[in-house]
């Protein structure tokens, strides 16, 4: 009898790779592990959450075992012969069999074995995996050979290992684990004394105590914040329109002091989201909300303020979501969400914590833009005390005098004749009359009194104007009076106009009401919504009647919460690890990748949270791990089994991000400026990148590199213009910032080894680095080759290695020597300046084969 099932929607997909599947053949199989892969890809789309053709969703166990129309039902626990699922698979009918030959999917014998045995042993249904609370379990006993345990990382690592019939890498040799640390938690190589301070440390804790400094270095809390604004969107401009710059930088430098002082994750959440609502909330932690003002925001004439509250909003909680939960809420923008279980009104729901936004919806194209916070040093604050003190008492001295003033018109006079009552210097009325001249900011008033139209308090300020600046019998004394008021607010606002400030987040003093907008269009509002939560996460605990954002930013970092702390640890991990345990680390929802190591995950989540969510003691645990610190060659059969290195038997291995890559060029050859902090700033850049983007009246119309120190910042420090974004970074897969980004992309094109051989900054840096090894490296060529080798890639060189160097050397010294002119040119490439006395020939053919060494393989890769 055939069933009411739509055979063109019920489709299943060959499900994930082997990597996903971690069950042996006798366990029992798992509906989120096993199962789910197989039908999430595109079942759920006919047969999900958000579309239930013929009434079936396949990933509720209610419907999916309930009976149909017809009589059949899809899944019959425990009798696999009886579900239509089954049938269907194994059919031979065009018409019938799943997938449909339409779909172009098959399913393979292994995978149809894999339903049909599911079912035999009773078809259990588990909860999506990330919306189950983490579970600590403990770490399985390790006790062979081949496997090393540091720590639980790799007890979990090891076990999979060892059921998958692998065993671990030998561990790599100090150079390849100082450089590999260092990047990890600095962005930066090691020095050549850090190198020989690590090579030289025969305790027995020499790699612990290595990775002490970088987690202790300040460089540490750059690197860690370089990940995270990628994840908060920031930028040095709105975004639209004419991307003028904005004024947010204290942001960038709050999340790089967060890092270094290791301040509590869960806190640093809590300041992010609501900062401006802890009671009695300090400077820092307004800077923080600078979170949710990190969206692309626009000025632009027409633009509609309604719109923009509305899209502001959206931004805000989509990033929030993906930020903290890495869930896609933003899918329910527009309607339910097609795979995860948040419906439109939950989406809205969570979008009125952030659409009560005080200040304009639109930005003005301004600098400063409110809600703003002004930060001024003690200093400056003592200063503008001092300024407002000594202000106050001029213009007290000022009012004095006014008041001591006797003076009569002389059109109050009964004098005969010509008198000065026709004089405009000593008559007012005469001058309200007959006076010329008159600034501008008074000649509206003179105008309103000639009119007769003037209020009394506009004739009484016109009567003081007059008496202080015009009148010949009263003036005189209150010149250097004015002056005085007039210097101090000037001084004063200088300095007020110096002292930095940055965009916060804070709330209207008057609630918005938030509505589901229907298909998600800014002006047609419907259903009312109150602030909440997903009802398929734990609930929100409200401190009052109506729940707030200092409740939300709580809720995400709360003991039961079942995302938090799963998602940032997986950051984390992407981070020293190169790939997430959960790939999808921006998607932890049901089209998400699961993770290869479930039960690592979650020992991680918890104890994260054990932790006080101390993230020093995390980025120390997985570099101190045995899996980190193993050799990253691998072997065909390991490399065939296992491309991605996702089951860790052998140490990360992946190319350096941008700003790395350019850190590293400008560390080696000692240009770094090591300042932290302040306004971003402009280094070199191919001409006309702006220009083409740019509008008239636009304060970023027009590039212009800096000078001095500014060209040589770390790359965090960059200005970056959203709709023209560095070229050094967006080459290397860096993103423009306009939207939330949890994972680069790692291309290979021909553009990155262009920019790395003929880049001014790239090659400047290896003409430095000529210079420098010219400089410290000995006195002959292979020594001083030796030393420029240590220096790049902090190990020693092999003879081989050191025999092609030189080879190049001598081949571009004799060029150089016969074409000084060229020489002269080449080694002249940047601002910096060259020391005097080398020889520029030798200079030369030494900043070409420093360059050899910045484009090495080995060098833009973490091995």
């Amino acid at each position: 009898m055939p069933v009411a099932f739509s055979p063109r929607c019920l489709l299943l997909t060959l499900g994930l790779a082997t990597l996903s599947a971690t069950s042996r053949a006798e366990d029992p199989l798992r509906y989120n592990r096993d199962i789910r892969p197989i039908l999430a890809e595109t079942c759920f789309r006919c047969h999900g959450p958000g579309v239930q053709k013929a009434e079936l969703r396949l990933d509720s166990a209610e419907s999916a075992q309930a009976k149909a129309k017809s009589g059949a039902v899809a899944i019959v626990p425990g009798r696999a012969d009886e579900s239509e699922l089954i049938a269907r698979i194994l059919s031979d009918d065009t018409e019938q069999v799943m997938p449909p030959p339409s779909s172009k999917k098959t399913l393979g014998p292994g995978q149809k074995e894999t339903l049909r045995r599911w079912i035999a042993e009773g078809a259990k249904y588990e909860k999506h995996w990330a919306f189950e609370a983490p579970a600590k379990l403990n770490p399985p006993a390790i006790d062979a050979a081949g496997f090393r345990v540091n720590n639980p990382i790799d007890a979990f690592l090891g076990d999979r290992l060892r059921r998958e019939g692998l065993t671990m890498s030998e561990e790599a040799d100090r150079p390849t684990l100082i450089r590999r640390v260092a990047f990890t938690l600095t962005g930066l190589p090691p020095t050549p004394q850090e190198v020989d301070l690590y090579m030289g440390d025969s305790s027995s804790r020499a790699y612990e105590n290595m990775v002490e400094r970088y987690l202790h270095s300040p460089r540490y809390g750059e690197e860690m914040a370089r990940h995270w604004l990628d994840a908060a969107r920031y930028a040095d401009t709105h975004g639209l329109h004419l991307d003028n710059e904005r004024q947010m930088w204290l942001y960038r430098d709050w999340v790089v002091s967060a890092f270094n002082d290791n301040q509590p994750f869960d806190q640093c959440t809590v300041e992010q989201i609501a900062g401006d609502l802890i009671p009695g909330a300090t400077p820092r932690q307004m800077i923080a909300t600078g979170f949710n003002r990190c969206n692309v925001t626009t000025g632009e004439g027409g633009s509609i303020d309604s719109e923009w509250y509305f899209r502001n909003a959206v931004d805000r909680t989509g990033t929030v979501a993906e930020t903290w939960m890495g869930l896609t809420v933003a899918c329910a923008q527009c309607h339910d969400h097609k795979f995860d279980p948040v419906s439109q009104e939950e989406f809205y729901s969570l979008y009125s914590f952030f659409y009560q936004a005080a200040g304009p919806a639109l930005d003005s194209n301004a600098l400063a833009h409110e809600p703003f916070l002004k930060v001024p040093t003690a200093a400056e604050t003592q200063k503008l005390e001092d300024l407002t003190k000594s202000l106050a008492e001029a213009r007290a001295n000022l009012e004095a005098a006014f008041q001591a003033i006797s003076y009569i018109d002389p059109r109050d006079l009964p004098t005969p004749g010509v008198s000065p009552s026709s004089d405009v210097s000593h008559s007012f009325r005469a001058w309200l009359k007959d006076g010329k001249d008159a600034p501008p900011e008074i000649a509206p008033l003179l105008e309103k009194a000639r009119a007769a139209t003037a209020s009394e308090a506009e004739r009484d300020a016109l009567r003081r104007f007059y008496l202080q600046r015009v009148c010949a019998t009263t003036s005189a004394p209150f010149a250097p009076l004015i002056d005085r008021v007039a210097t101090l607010e000037k001084e004063r606002a200088a300095l007020d106009g110096a002292i930095p400030g940055t965009f916060i987040f804070k709330e209207t003093d008057t609630p918005r009401e938030a509505f589901v907008m229907m298909r998600g269009q800014y002006d047609k509002p419907g259903k009312k919504v109150e602030p909440s939560t997903p009802a398929a996460l734990p609930p929100l605990k409200k401190a009052k009647a109506s729940a707030s954002r200092l409740d939300l930013a709580r809720w995400l970092v709360a003991a039961e919460h079942p995302l938090t702390s799963r998602v940032t640890v997986n950051r984390f991990w992407q981070q020293v690890f190169g790939v997430g345990l959960v790939k999808t680390s921006f998607d932890f929802g049901t089209q998400g990748e699961p993770p290869t190591h479930p039960e690592l995950l979650d020992w991680l989540a918890v104890a994260f949270q054990e932790s006080g969510w101390d993230v020093k003691g995390l980025m120390r645990m997985m570099v101190t791990s045995a899996a980190f610190r193993q050799s990253t060659r691998v072997t065909p059969e390991l490399l065939q089994k296992d491309p991605e290195n996702r089951l860790y038997a052998r140490g990360p291995r992946f190319r350096l991000d941008a700003e790395q890559i350019r850190d590293n060029a400008l560390f080696v050859g000692e240009l770094m400026s090591l300042k932290m902090g302040g306004r971003g700033v402009r280094p070199y850049q191919p001409p006309n990148i702006w220009e083409p983007v740019a509008f008239t009246g636009s304060n970023t119309r027009s590039y212009e590199p800096d000078k001095g120190p500014s060209l040589y910042r770390r790359s965090l420090y960059t200005f970056l213009k959203r709709t023209a974004p560095p070229p050094f970074m967006a080459n290397f897969d860096a993103p423009s910032r306009e939207f939330f980004c949890a994972r680069r992309e790692r291309s290979n094109t021909p553009l990155q080894a262009l920019q790395l051989m003929n880049d001014v900054q790239q090659f400047e840096a290896a003409r430095a680095l000529a210079q420098r090894v010219m400089i410290e490296g000995g006195d002959s060529p292979r020594d001083r080759l030796a030393f420029a080798w240590k220096v790049v890639l902090a190990r020693a060189a092999d003879p081989e290695e050191l025999d092609a160097l030189e080879l190049q050397w001598k081949t571009e010294l004799a060029r150089f020597q016969g074409d000084p002119e060229s020489a002269a040119k080449l080694v002249k490439t940047g601002d910096s300046a060259i020391r005097p006395g080398l020889p520029e020939p030798e200079l030369a053919a030494y900043a070409m084969v420093a360059s050899t060494l910045l484009n090495l393989d080995e060098t833009v890769t973490r091995n």
